[in-house]
């Protein structure tokens, strides 16, 4: 029935969307802070689903947590790749950024070139490493799921994937305790003050160098923990990234630049409309209504849902 199909459409998008999300949110998390667009953040993403494949299926493997190994792996994985976003802006990224830079449009230059470089080194390197053979972690809960009945119909039940429920609340979670980091915590301040205006939290005794590389290995390890969780379902190859770069900033603008709570809608309205669009279309057409639906939210407000209505990260 057609109910039925647009109840089983919308609850996949909206537990897909609560990862695109969170994808969304690493990538504003470093342009709000630092003004850097970061072109090697959904191969961060793809770093992190191999590090999930690797601690899930060699640490944890055998333990007593059975079907959540995957979700502790990918925990786990967040703090080790935000000391990889750190120790990167420390060696590499810095120099690109801050008040030593006199020029910005050359600086932004700079950035787009260094990221797309990390970008490169990442994707070759994991082919090279690797191989380019897709591989996957096998969960139970990947393929279970719970069955809610809908009133109307005692025939006809809702298949809530349980994998898919469980990593929404993640990202949910994750999300609202950055974004309450950002607004009660001394480094969350730090980091505003670092965004808004560098040279002001200078004489204010903040070192802007060591916020950004914050703000980095936050936004790093924010895109591994992303990857961890989308290793459920979706295959990991050295050039999966590519599949997620376009939504990452796809749902960054069509949140508003600079907001966290907007990079979150971004990519939860997105992938409500990728979701929803195959009632009636293709999955080849997928694509093309969200930036069909991307274009008509920007002539309408090209602000975006939230830009200019909350304080930058």
């Amino acid at each position: 029935m057609l109910i039925e199909q647009f109840l089983q459409a919308l609850t996949s998008g909206i537990l897909l969307g609560c990862i695109y999300g969170l994808m969304c949110v690493g990538l504003a998390f470093i342009f709000g802070t630092m003004g850097v667009i970061n072109f090697a953040q959904a191969d961060f993403m793809m770093v992190g689903m191999y590090l999930v494949l690797a601690i899930a299926g060699s640490l944890l493997a055998g333990t007593a947590l059975g079907a959540f190994a995957p979700f502790l792996a990918a925990f786990l994985v967040g703090p080790l790749m935000f000391g990889i976003g750190y120790l990167l802006h420390r060696g590499l990224i810095v120099c690109t950024t801050g008040l030593r830079i006199a020029n910005q449009i050359e600086a932004h230059q700079a950035q787009l070139i260094l990221t797309l470089g990390v970008a490169l080194v990442l994707q070759n390197g994991a082919l090279i490493l690797l191989g380019s053979a897709p591989a996957s972690i096998i969960s139970p809960l990947s393929y279970a799921a719970w069955e809610i009945p809908l009133l109307y119909n005692d025939f006809n039940v809702l298949f809530v994937n349980k994998a898919h429920t469980y990593n929404a609340l993640i990202c949910v979670a994750v999300t609202l305790s950055l974004y309450w980091l950002i607004r009660n915590t001394r480094v969350g301040k730090s980091l505003r003050a670092s965004a808004d205006n560098p040279t002001a939290a200078v004489y204010m005794g903040i070192d802007v160098d060591r916020a950004h590389r914050i703000a980095f290995g936050f936004g790093t390890a924010i895109a591994g923990l992303a990857g961890g969780l989308i290793v459920l379902y979706y295959p990991v190859q050295p050039l999966v990234g590519m599949d997620f770069l376009i939504i990452m900033y796809a749902g960054v603008v069509l949140g508003g630049l600079g907001s966290l709570i907007g990079a979150f809608w971004g990519g939860f309205v997105i992938a409500l409309v990728q979701q929803l669009a195959t009632l009636v279309l293709p999955l080849q057409l997928q694509n093309a209504t969200v930036f069909i639906v991307f274009l008509l939210v920007l002539l309408l407000r090209p602000q975006g849902f939230f830009g200019r209505t909350v304080d930058r990260a």
